[in-house]
């Protein structure tokens, strides 16, 4: 097997790279925080989108202008709202997004329970009607109630 098919494949072309090490692991760092926004399943680091390219380039233009790593992230967010962040931030606007796995599985357990509370009532003998006794008794089924 290739090594290539083992490494992360990178959408970062050799032009955008770089010269300083630091500064471009800072770089990566960034972009793979950042969503594409063409993708949207995808970071700016690993699209290959006209738009990621033009993000990418502006983060690596920002930090040679000596931004820190919050004032790139920022500027982006400023121009792109907070859904350019793989990670938004927990605050009002985005709290039915951070609430929605929970609330989806409370919602799935509550229609487990109901689904086997209405299952148990059905069951429930003394919910019959006499015909339907008479008619479960001529099949020779028992009508008569069991306690679990």
């Amino acid at each position: 097997m290739s090594v290539a098919l083992l490494s992360p494949a990178f959408a970062v072309a050799p032009s955008e790279i770089l010269a300083d090490p630091k500064l471009e692991a800072r770089a990566r760092a960034i972009a793979s925080e950042l969503r594409c926004l063409v993708c949207q399943n995808q970071s700016i680091d690993d699209s290959d989108a006209p738009l990621a390219k033009d993000l990418r380039v502006i983060v690596r233009e920002r930090l040679k202008d000596g931004a820190s790593d919050a004032q790139v992230r920022d500027y982006v967010v400023a121009r792109y709202g907070d859904f350019v962040l793989l990670r938004p931030p927990v605050k009002p606007e985005t709290l039915l997004l951070w609430a929605a796995p929970g609330l989806a599985l409370l919602g799935g357990a509550f229609a487990i329970y109901a689904a086997v509370r209405r299952g148990r009532r059905r069951s429930d003998p003394a919910c019959l009607t006499p015909e339907e006794r008479a008619q479960l008794q001529a099949l020779g089924v028992s009508t008569e109630r069991k306690e679990p």
